[in-house]
């Protein structure tokens, strides 16, 4: 199980889209969004990769690599592909790693306990998991979701903004925060700091008199 802050191994496999040597040289200098599903043909990861599909522009805006795992060989995959493209009305384009001995899915910590539901074969089925990585190949998040519930991508997008932002400023995204609007001062940053950094930046007054919630809108990158 890698934890966030760590290096995410490097490994190889192949995909529905052909080879990939090397997990990391294929990030290169971008980020990466890696997410598992249980398996191929099953109603909601065929829902899943059909939104993830349509909205691959907006990971291509913020520089970020999709791809998928399921634990299918690639001939599975390339025969459920088409069944995504007819149900969403997209053309999937990403990779989908085939895993059918479960080896990464064991590696990144995507099997559940004991009790969870299992495939065809008795092999316990994997949960879907989210992993954000950055262009130092470190893990910057990961969710973790029970094979029932779908995932929202939006959300994911969402975080991502929010992990672009705050990866080069002294910032942090409040609750329910949306790209665009304004983020707080970590409370690391001294006043003398903070106006330099951030000229203008307004101070909550709380009943407490303790000015630590700081606004301000961040910088553009």
């Amino acid at each position: 199980m890698v934890l966030l802050g760590e290096t995410l191994p490097d490994f190889s496999c192949e995909t529905s889209t052909g080879s990939i040597p090397s997990f990391h040289k294929w990030i290169g200098d971008s980020w990466a969004m890696l997410c598992s599903h249980p398996a191929d043909f099953t109603p909601v990861c065929t829902t899943e990769l059909g939104r993830l599909s349509q909205l691959v522009p907006e990971f291509e805006k913020r520089n970020v690599k999709v791809l998928a795992v399921s634990c299918n060989d690639v001939a599975s995959h390339r025969e459920w592909i088409p069944d995504i493209n007819s149900y969403a009305n997209t053309d999937v384009g990403y990779p989908i790693i085939a895993d059918p001995t479960r080896v990464l899915a064991k590696a990144l910590g995507m099997i559940p306990a004991s009790g969870g539901p299992v495939d065809a074969k008795g092999m316990a089925m994997t949960v879907r998991a989210v992993f954000i990585i950055g262009p130092d190949k470190k893990l910057k998040l990961s969710l973790l979701y029970p094979a029932s519930t779908g995932r929202n991508f939006t959300e994911i997008i969402r975080v991502i903004d929010s992990l672009q932002v705050t990866a080069t400023q002294s910032l942090a995204t409040p609750c329910d925060w949306m790209q665009g609007e304004e983020c707080v001062i970590l409370p690391s940053v001294s006043s003398e700091a903070a106006e330099e950094k951030f000229p203008g930046f307004k101070t909550v007054d709380l009943p407490s008199g303790k000015p630590y919630i700081r606004t301000t809108v961040p910088a553009a990158e």
